[in-house]
C-alpha cells in the first residue's frame, strides 16, 4: 500500500514551518502526530523535493552496495577457512555448512550454498523407524472419521504431536489400505448467516487484517479482534507475515485471558480457512462464523473499527520500524478501549460500557 504523504507533501510542509507556521496548526490540518513531524524535519529540512527524492534513491542504493559487499567478504572468509577440507558425502558438506554457521555467523542460506547442499539435507535429522504407535492410532482414527482421506488423518494425528512428515503418515495409510474412495469435489458452500446483534459481552467476536507499511518501504499487517457488543479491541496481531496456525495461537491466548466467545465471524482469507482454524475451532469450542464472498457488510463491526483504527492510528504516524509500530499500535489500542468515546456505546468508552452492562 502506498504511503500517505509524498515527498512533495512533506517538504512543503516543512517550508511552510520555516515560514511561521506553527507545529500544531499543521499537524492538525495534516492529520499527523507532532512526534511524525519533527522526524520529518530531522530528515528533510533545508531539501527541495528533487533532493529528497535523490536522497531516498542514494539511501536505498548505498544499503543494498553495503549488505553485498558485507556477504562477499564475510563468505570469502570462511571459504578460506574450509579450503583444506574433503567435502565429497552430504554429510560432510553439512558438517561444513555448520562449521561456517559457528565460526563466521553468516546465514544458514549462505552456509548451504557455499558448501553445495540444500537446506532440506541440512536440517534432515534421521530417526530410527518406530511406526507402532502412530500405526495403531492412524487406523483407530480412520474408523472413528470413516470418510477423511490421508490428509485429514495427518492433520488429527499433527496435533496430537505423533507425526510431522505427511509423507510417513501415507506410507503407513496406504500400507495398512486405509484408502477411501475418492468423490468428486464439490463446491463448498458455507451458511449465509443474517446480521444479529449481540446482546451480552464475548458472546459474538469480529476479526480481520489491515495492512500498512514501514517508512522503509516493508509491508506488515495487523489482526484486529474485537467484541461486537461492548465494541472492545480485544486484541491485536502485528507481524511481517500471519499464517493461520499464528492467528489461530493468537486466539488461543485471547481466549484464556478473556474467555471463549460462542461465535468468531470472519471473511473467507486463507488464513481463516486454513486447517489449523479448522482443528482450533474444533478444540476450543468456538464457532467460526464465515461472511459471503465478497460482503463486507456482513462483517461490519470490525470494518467500523478498521476505518478508525487507519484513521487514528496508521495515517498519524510514521513508521520507522516494526517494533515502534507495536508499540504506538498498543498505545493506541489501550487509548481506544479505556479512554476514547464510542458513539454507539453512548459516548462512553468500550470497557467503561462494558463493565456498566456486567
Amino acid at each position: 500500500m502506498k504511503k500517505r504523504y509524498s515527498d512533495e507533501q512533506i517538504i512543503k510542509a516543512i517550508k511552510e514551518h520555516e515560514a511561521g507556521a506553527k507545529v500544531d496548526d499543521i499537524c492538525r490540518n495534516l492529520g499527523i502526530s507532532s512526534g511524525t513531524f519533527y522526524n520529518w524535519r530531522s530528515k528533510f529540512a533545508g531539501m527541495e523535493v528533487n533532493e529528497a527524492k535523490r536522497l531516498r534513491e542514494l539511501e536505498t542504493e548505498n544499503n543494498k552496495l553495503k549488505k553485498l559487499l558485507a556477504d562477499k567478504l564475510l563468505e570469502v572468509e570462511a571459504m578460506k577457512d574450509v579450503l583444506f577440507k574433503k567435502v565429497v558425502r552430504p554429510a560432510d558438506r553439512k558438517q561444513v555448512a555448520k562449521h561456517m554457521i559457528a565460526q563466521h555467523s553468516i546465514s544458514e542460506r549462505a552456509a548451504c550454498k557455499l558448501a553445495g547442499i540444500s537446506r532440506t539435507a541440512y536440517r534432515y535429522q534421521a530417526r530410527p523407524s518406530n511406526d507402532e504407535a502412530l500405526r495403531t492410532r492412524l487406523k483407530a482414527l480412520a474408523v472413528e472419521q470413516s470418510a477423511y482421506g490421508y490428509l485429514l488423518l495427518h492433520g488429527l494425528l499433527k496435533a496430537e504431536g505423533l507425526v510431522v512428515n505427511r509423507k510417513r503418515t501415507y506410507r503407513i495409510y496406504t500400507e495398512e489400505g486405509l484408502q477411501v474412495r475418492t468423490k468428486r469435489r464439490k463446491k463448498l458452500q458455507r451458511p449465509r448467516q443474517p446480521m444479529e446483534v449481540p446482546l451480552k459481552v464475548n458472546q459474538r467476536w469480529s476479526m480481520d487484517f489491515v495492512s500498512d507499511q514501514l517508512s522503509s518501504g516493508r509491508r506488515f499487517r495487523v489482526l484486529n479482534v474485537v467484541d461486537d457488543y461492548s465494541r472492545e479491541m480485544v486484541g491485536q496481531l502485528v507481524s511481517v507475515s500471519i499464517s493461520g496456525r499464528q492467528v489461530a495461537r493468537f486466539l488461543g491466548q485471547l481466549t484464556e485471558e478473556r474467555g471463549k466467545p460462542n461465535t468468531i465471524i470472519c471473511d473467507n482469507g486463507t488464513e481463516f480457512t486454513s486447517k489449523a482454524m479448522f482443528f482450533w475451532s474444533r478444540e476450543s469450542t468456538v464457532k467460526l462464523g464465515f461472511i459471503q464472498p465478497g460482503k463486507p457488510t456482513q462483517n461490519a463491526f470490525v470494518e467500523s473499527l478498521n476505518g478508525k483504527f487507519r484513521n487514528e492510528c496508521l495515517n498519524r504516524h510514521w513508521f520507522r520500524s516494526l517494533e515502534e509500530a507495536r508499540v504506538e499500535i498498543d498505545q493506541w489500542r489501550y487509548h481506544y478501549n479505556h479512554v476514547r468515546p464510542h458513539s454507539s456505546l453512548g459516548y462512553l468508552p468500550p470497557v467503561a460500557f462494558a463493565k456498566q452492562a456486567a
